[in-house]
């Protein structure tokens, strides 16, 4: 009875794994988890008391018991079974498909990784890239928020660079909730994405169910008070001039909206503009419908180009940072007095009525973005040229030129950002970075602009020319009135 059994080592080495596991998980993980979510509340409660708007109880939600809220939602569950009875799909497949789209849209906001890691990063790189300046924000228009309202920030779209700015330039009021498109669902940029509260939206998904479950996820998002950023055109503009809105986000929205209810929804205009956006030519001479694609490896051969290149200039000192970038903050549209003033309630319309309601709403938030847009000094600079034609200036002539065009603008109600409050140095700042990048070549003391860089010379005084008369370019045609009060187009 006393004799010793012998066990083999490779036993011995798999019963100790699983010990060191089952202490792991049973004892140790539960109180590192403890600890840890014990730190971010409070971390959270310190955060809070220095937000404009608060980090609502919903971001702080298990994503686990999100995932199972959204799939076992009542009208989430009615449309499994219209769509069932449809297509014949058995019930289960479309419960785990709905599934799917829950964990795929569903983000896990951590407030660590928000305000401590991406703030700093974000920080760091605007800075490295742009001199960023706030022009204006309606401090007093903002202030006047109800309470507990659900905060959405509407912009137009001219740079992926957005997501970064204006969650920099906003850090202080809130964290925001992006829609992200399916470039970023990609490892490991998914997982970052979703820590930082963004979701995942499939653009022009033709299911069915998936845009329910998507209008189901953002009213509850909406109803829990979250903060939250849209871009309503949808996608980068790729003239420079805003794109007609596509209005899914926030049809679903206003769609659950109760003017009576206990939370407000509240609308504020961002208008964003840049000296150099980072994908300018990408854009611009993107293919366009029928022509084939660029390959995702020769795109990111001319992204490392791209960089490299920046290095290089760097490295000999020759880098300068591509200008200004300015980020504009109008005043908020409460859609409780939206809605009190037009006699509207968006719950009680048919679907055709309620179509022509947000088409009308989404007219007016891209007038007021339209509106909230900064003026800078190389769009100043590139719409002088741009209307010069095959005309050479001297610099006398090109400073008049644009100090005329300042004028103007300003009597049109537009925010000119001046670098120092001074003119001429705003037109040397436009001028230089024009010259750099070959837009406009100077010979004789006279410039020019360069006719091959025509397009991308427009592209940036798209950006302004919804401020601007209709002017004849010359030697050229006109140009298109500004979208920006053209019929609205809804997703």
């Amino acid at each position: 009875m006393s004799e010793a059994l012998a066990i083999p080592l490779w036993i011995l080495g798999v019963v100790g794994a699983l010990a060191l596991w089952a202490a792991l998980d049973r004892i140790l993980m539960p109180g590192a988890r403890w600890f840890l979510r014990r730190r971010l509340n409070r971390m959270i409660e310190e955060v809070n008391t220095r937000l404009e708007l608060q980090i609502a109880p919903f971001q702080q939600t298990r994503r686990r018991v999100l995932i199972d809220q959204l799939s076992y939602d009542p009208e989430i569950m009615q449309a499994i079974d219209a769509e069932a009875q449809a297509t014949g799909t058995p019930r289960e497949v479309l419960s785990r498909q709905v599934e799917r789209y829950a964990r795929e849209i569903v983000p896990s906001f951590n407030a660590y990784a928000y305000f401590r890691i991406a703030y700093h990063v974000a920080r760091r790189a605007v800075e490295t890239l742009y001199r960023v300046r706030l022009g204006y924000s309606d401090d007093e228009a903002l202030a006047r928020i109800e309470p507990g309202a659900s905060v959405v920030f509407v912009m137009n779209h001219r740079s992926n660079m957005d997501y970064v700015i204006v969650a920099y330039m906003a850090a202080h009021r809130s964290a925001l909730s992006y829609a992200v498109g399916e470039w970023a669902r990609v490892w490991p940029l998914r997982m970052l994405v979703r820590s930082l509260g963004a979701y995942f939206v499939r653009r022009g998904s033709g299911s069915r169910l998936y845009r329910q479950v998507l209008a189901r996820y953002v009213q509850a998002a909406t109803a829990g008070g979250v903060v939250q950023a849209v871009y309503p055109e949808g996608g980068l503009s790729r003239d420079g001039r805003l794109r007609k809105p596509k209005l899914g986000l926030i049809n679903y929205m206003v769609s659950s909206f109760d003017p009576e209810g206990a939370r407000d929804l509240v609308f504020v205009p961002v208008g964003i503009n840049y000296d150099r956006v980072l994908e300018d030519r990408m854009l611009v001479r993107a293919p366009g419908p029928g022509e084939p694609r660029r390959s995702r490896a020769r795109v990111l051969a001319t992204a490392f180009r791209f960089a490299a290149h920046n290095v290089s200039l760097m490295i000999r000192r020759r880098w300068y940072r591509f200008g200004y970038a300015c980020v504009n903050f109008a005043a908020p549209i409460s859609m409780r007095a939206y809605v009190r003033e037009r006699g509207v309630d968006f719950r009680a319309l048919d679907p055709e009525a309620r179509f022509e309601a947000v088409e009308r709403l989404g007219g007016e938030l891209l007038e007021a973005i339209a509106q909230a847009i900064p003026v800078l000094p190389v769009s100043l600079v590139a719409t002088v040229f741009v209307r010069a034609g095959d005309e050479a200036l001297g610099l006398l002539e090109v400073k008049a030129r644009t100090q005329a065009l300042i004028d103007g603008l300003e009597r049109a109600g537009a925010y000119v950002h001046v670098p120092r409050a001074d003119r001429d140095y705003a037109v040397t700042v436009g001028l230089r970075m024009l010259t750099l990048r070959h837009f406009v070549t100077e010979a004789d003391g006279l410039f020019r602009a360069n006719a091959g860089e025509r397009d991308m010379l427009r592209y940036y005084a798209n950006a302004i020319e919804h401020f601007l008369p209709e002017e004849k370019e010359e030697g050229g045609a006109g140009r298109e009135s500004a979208p920006a009060t053209a019929a609205a187009g809804a997703a």
